[in-house]
């Protein structure tokens, strides 16, 4: 005796429809195509002014705020990037500005390695309370503090020198909330094996805990350098001598006087001065990925 079964439907049976997978697909391709036009669309609107400044940076003076503007010049001006260094004292600007940033670099590394460490790891009475107090400077603006410190900066007797540059920013609660939330993700066994060992405080954060913070403090460092380095605001506060003590952004600006401005010149010493920032985020773009993703930044 045989006995016939009929065909049970995909949908009973427990499987998906033949359209409900290619649906899907179809849904995921175009989700995707969406997302990367949005990324081109973004990229080339963040990125169409910086192509305007490469390309200017060869005009002719007369042409660079021509109406309506054209990508490029009546002739190509090489002349601009060595005339940059005849118009002004622009190779002064630049040694001061890597020499300044350097050593901002520097001492907030310093600070902000050794405050994150006493506020992540060390157990201390008001500590809690003495962070978010810190922290709770970061909502100042700097231009609400430019005037006490340019008054303390007197009182020191720093004005016009390049201690005033380095020091009253250096001292920041950035660096150590940075530093604070990436020792706080190291294991805690590792401490107590060095304590087992005899290690004390100090010799713990120098042997176990710094070594291992070597990607907080290159995303540290990129933000401190790209800090100094663009600072305009102190430095035309602090500085009386720029021709001896100026920094690139007040020597960029220097190419403006009462009789015009040079737009030539200024598009092109633009462009050098931007040049050190990108090859230091490139150089240590992979240590920044894994900086942010493991310090707290990257919404962990």
């Amino acid at each position: 005796m045989s006995t016939s079964t009929a065909p049970v439907p995909a949908a009973l049976a427990g499987g998906e429809p033949r359209g409900g997978r290619s649906g899907q697909r179809e849904q995921s391709r175009f989700g995707t195509v969406i997302a990367y036009a949005t990324v081109l669309v973004a990229a080339v609107i963040f990125v169409a002014p910086l192509v305007y400044a490469v390309f200017s940076a060869f005009k002719p003076s007369r042409e660079v705020m021509r109406t309506p503007p054209t990508l490029l010049g009546s002739e190509f001006r090489w002349e601009n990037f060595t005339e940059v260094f005849t118009y002004a004292p622009f190779t002064t600007y630049i040694t001061n500005s890597f020499f300044v940033s350097l050593a901002g670099v520097v001492v907030v590394l310093v600070v902000s390695a050794t405050a994150g460490y006493a506020f992540g790891r060390l157990r201390w009475r008001g500590r809690d309370v003495v962070f978010v107090l810190f922290l709770g400077t970061l909502m100042v603006p700097q231009e609400v503090l430019v005037i006490p410190m340019f008054v303390l900066m007197q009182w020191f007797g720093w004005v016009d020198t390049y201690q005033s540059l380095v020091f009253p920013w250096a001292f920041t609660a950035f660096g150590t909330f940075l530093m604070r939330q990436f020792f706080r993700g190291i294991p805690y066994e590792l401490e107590e094996a060095a304590r087992v060992d005899g290690a004390g405080p100090l010799r713990t954060f120098l042997k176990v805990i710094l070594p291992l913070a070597g990607p907080a403090l290159a995303v540290l460092a990129v933000f401190t350098f790209l800090n100094y380095w663009n600072s305009y605001l102190w430095p035309l506060i602090t500085v009386n001598d720029y021709t001896a003590r100026g920094t690139l952004p007040i020597g960029l600006a220097g190419f403006s006087t009462q009789n015009g401005t040079r737009w030539d010149l200024q598009m092109a010493a633009s462009i050098i001065s931007m040049i050190p920032t990108v090859i230091l985020v490139i150089a240590l773009q992979k240590h920044l990925v894994k900086g942010i993703a493991t310090s707290g930044l990257g919404g962990r």
